[in-house]
This record gives structure tokens, sequence and C-alpha cells, in this order.
């Protein structure tokens, strides 16, 4: 392999597994070195979570090796349904409540789970969802159901059957045994299964550990991110591991979001970059303390350092930091961050330990140096095994190839460019759509923005922007035009146009859905 401008993250954490044999081990391991830590805002202790787990009616149906799915919003029996399933080595498949039956049979017939985990709310979409599967499914129902299965019954059938005291997990090769499975953004088409180690989860656990032992500083956290989603799952799995009191939202409501901020006093945020659009530019912000906030943690889509200068501005805390991070589904969680103190404004952070990265020529495949704009490549303890049935993404010498474009500066910090599949093309020039996105977002009269290429005969494609207004705002799309025109190159004016709408179209994980426009 060619190490020329090869960028490597620190060492490895040191004896990740903590002398276990399974993930499943080493979740045992902390749970009952710390039977009285308070896990959630609501007072669960690890040891309720160990007298919660429902290993013996798992067991009892023989399920060890084979899927089991949750199809939930975040609540407590997410993170315990969770760990009970890594400690009898079934894999976790984590879907979107959210999907629709079209979608949710999807992933069931990509995944084929042999049991469901499901709240009440999504009970009816999967019993549709059911009727396309191709395989026999026993749903549990975490809510009290007529003719269900459900969790109160797995619970009591459980204590019959299994003692937390003797219980030992079976050896894995962490390596290669799947533990969870997430289905890709699919902003591009149909969703993947994306298959994630045990080995990957203990990476991810164990790095940031490490950071916190060097000093990062993450006491609370409120969380809002979705646990289905790569972003939130993998960490609220690592405040788990790392005893971080977490209180938690099902889905972000503003003033509820901001209320728990006020009152539970979190040292620590987990936002995606819409969030951080929330938190820089609405007004009613202004009426809660955000005072105890001393980091922000950004990651699933790029933020500008715009948004960041804005966020500064307006909550003026003293010390605060927002700290970016770049991950997706196929690195488990974040594969570039900030641990340490320096950091640069807009940047995506330095590569992890134990992982290492490249940038490469999308045409050429050569290996890129400093400040040259390519694709990131990445590869380490964080990749996933592969995807459910499909090839690609990682090729022969275990790169995965991320299709997003940006570059490294000479210190070795990372910066986010654009997707490459979204870059518009303008008369041969690459123009980027989230730096149009960024320079709109810092008009005081735009609330939300996103901007697309569309097709054009004579130049290829135009950059035109849709666009939120702001409460009370008139702005015009002349107006918006204008600014840009004023700060950026001749092929990234928005010749296309401005359009308003009411709302942008986004995932969950905050990536803007842009062929949906």
């Amino acid at each position: 392999m060619d190490e020329t401008h090869i960028i490597r993250g620190p060492p490895a954490p040191e004896n990740p597994t903590m002398g276990t044999r399974s993930l499943g081990e080493l979740c045992l391991k902390f749970l009952r070195e710390s039977p009285d830590t308070i896990t959630m805002v609501n007072g669960v202790t690890w040891g309720r979570v160990l007298e919660c787990v429902h290993t013996g009616t798992c067991a009892r149906t023989g399920i060890r090796g084979d899927v089991v799915a949750i199809v939930a919003e975040n609540r407590i029996e997410y993170p315990i349904t969770m760990i009970a399933l890594f400690l009898i080595g079934a894999p976790a498949a984590l879907f979107n409540p959210t999907y629709t039956s079209r979608e949710l049979a999807h992933a069931l017939n990509t995944a084929r789970p042999k049991m469901v985990f499901v709240s009440g709310a999504v009970r009816a979409t999967l019993y549709q969802a059911c009727r396309s599967a191709r395989h026999t499914i026993n749903i549990i129902c975490y809510d009290k159901a007529d003719r269900s299965n459900t969790y109160a019954d797995c619970l009591r059938r459980s204590s019959k059957h299994f003692r937390v005291d003797t219980f030992q997990p079976e050896p894995s090769d962490v390596t290669s045994e799947v533990a969870a499975i997430v289905m890709s953004s699919g902003t591009t088409g149909l969703p993947k299964g994306v298959l994630i180690t045990q080995g990957n989860i203990i990476s991810s656990m164990a790095n940031l550990h490490s950071a916190i032992a060097m000093g990062l500083d993450i006491r609370s956290n409120v969380e809002v991110l979705p646990w289905y989603h790569v972003a939130g799952g993998m960490a609220m799995l690592n405040y788990l591991r790392s005893n971080v009191k977490t209180v938690f939202l099902p889905k972000f409501e503003p003033r509820a979001y901001l209320r728990c901020i006020q009152e539970h006093r979190p040292n620590f945020l987990h936002v995606v970059p819409p969030i951080a659009v929330f938190l820089a530019k609405d007004p009613i912000v202004d009426e809660y303390d955000l005072s105890s906030v001393q980091t922000i943690a950004c990651g699933a889509a790029p933020l500008s350092r715009e948004v960041e200068e804005l966020i500064y501005a307006r909550l003026k805390v003293p010390g605060l930091r927002i700290r970016q991070g770049y991950g997706m589904s196929e690195t488990t969680q974040a594969i570039t961050f900030y641990d340490g103190e320096a950091h640069k404004l807009g940047s995506i952070g330095k590569v992890r330990s134990g992982q290492l990265a490249k940038v490469i020529d999308p045409d050429t495949g050569r290996t890129l140096g400093p400040n040259q704009q390519g694709e990131l490549c990445f590869k380490g303890s964080l990749i996933m095994k592969g995807y459910i049935g499909q090839e690609g993404a990682i090729d022969a010498e275990g790169w995965l190839h991320t299709g997003d474009i940006g570059y490294y500066d000479t210190d070795q910090d990372f910066f986010i460019v654009d997707r490459l599949k979204e870059l518009i093309k303008y008369n041969g020039f690459q123009v980027p759509p989230a730096e149009l996105e960024a320079l709109l977002l810092s008009h005081p009269a735009v609330k939300d923005a996103a901007v697309i290429g569309i097709p054009n005969e004579r130049t290829g494609e135009l950059p035109m922007a849709f666009v939120v207004r702001a409460e009370e705002s008139n702005v015009s799309a002349q107006e918006l035009i204008a600014f840009v025109e004023a700060k950026v190159s001749n092929a990234k004016r928005l010749r296309g146009g401005v359009r308003f709408i009411g709302e942008i179209p986004k995932t969950s994980s905050g990536k803007i859905l842009r062929r949906s426009n």
C-alpha cells in the first residue's frame, strides 16, 4: 500500500475489551461494577437495567445469532433491549419508527429479523409491513396491546429463567460477529443494511472513555437524536459505558428541548445541523438559560463556520466549545473529532484513535496531499463489516470510500466540502451546495436553506436555492441572489433562482433530502 499522505490517528486505546471476550460480557462488566450509578434522568440505575434485561425470554426462544429488530422512539426500554441482545449475541436491527409501511417492509426484508420489539405508536404500521415480509416475525410490543405479546410479559417470564448474578455471555469473535444493523440514510436510493460488529462498538466505546480520561469533560447531556440512527444510538451506548448522565427526549420539540437544558443544566449537547441552526437563529432561544452548556458536539452533516460563529455570538457562554465530528453509518460513529482542547472553526476534527485517513482524486484514485480537495477515505476498527447482501464502499485494501469531498490542512485537521454526488456541475465547475447554504444561513432574514442543481442544456446545471424565511421577514428572491453573488465566484451564483418554502425536507439525521424538492 502506498503510504504517501496517509493520515494516522493517535494509537488505539489499550485493552478496549477490558479483558472480556464479547461485547455482551463487556456490557455485563460495567453493569455489575456500577449497580447504583444513575444512567437516565428518571433515576434508572445499572442495577435496574440488569434486573430488566429480558435475556431469559430471548434465550428461551432460541434466537442467539438471529436478528432482532427495534422499532421505537427514544424510551427507557430501548437501551435495555439493546444490551440484552448483546448479552445473548443476537444482532440488534435499529429501524426508523417514522418509516412508512413500504419503507419498513424493505427494512424487514433486508435485515430479516426473527423478532421485533415495537412501540405502540408504530405497531399498526409494523403489522401492515409484516404482510409484505418474506419470513415469519414474532412481535413484542413495549406498550399494552390487545392480543399481543408485551414487553411486560417478557420481563415476567424472564425473571423465572434468568439470574443476573450467575449469567455469563458466550465468547465471540468480536472482529466479525455483527452486533447491530442500521439502515443507511438512503438519500440516493433504498436504504442499505449496514453491518456493525461487536468490535466496532467496543472501539467506539473505548475512544470516548479514553477521551474523557484524558480531559474531555462530558458529565451530563440532553439527548434528542434518535437512537435508531447510528449517531444517536452509538452515542447513547458510549454515554452508558462512561457513566454520562442522560436526559433523553423522544423527539425534538423546541420548547421542551430548551426547558430540559434550563432545568437539568447539562454541560454537553449532541446535535445535528438543523438543531445547531435553531440554536443560532430561533428567537425563542433567548427565553431560556443555556449557560450550563460547555460543549456542543455536532455531526451527521456539515456545519458551516458561519453558523458556529452565530451560536457563539448568541449564547455568549464563557468557555463554550463547538466541536464538529464526521461519521456515517458505515463508520459506526464519528471517525474524526476534536478530543483535545484545540479546535478550528468549521473543521470536522482530527482522525480518531486507531484509524487511518486519506484523500484521493475521485477520477484517478491518486492520494492527495494537504489542502487538496478529494474524496475522503477511512480505514480502521470503526469501519463496518459491510452491507447486507451487497458489495461496495470498502475496497480490496480495506478503505471505506465515503463519497464525501473534503481535505486536510497542514495540521492534519479535516474539513468537509460536500457530497461527491451532490456537487453541482456548472460549465465544468464543481459547485458545493453546502457552501451556498452556509452563505444563505448567514443572512438574518433566512431561517433555513437548501441548494440543488437544476438541469440546464447549455451549462449542465444551475444552482437553485430553496429558502425558509425567518419570522416576519419579507426578503425577496432578488435580494438573496444579490447577497450571494457579492460573496462567491461566477460559477456559484444562484442562476437557478430562489424559491420560498415552509420547511426544508431532511432525514432524521439532518441530511437535506435534495431530491425530494
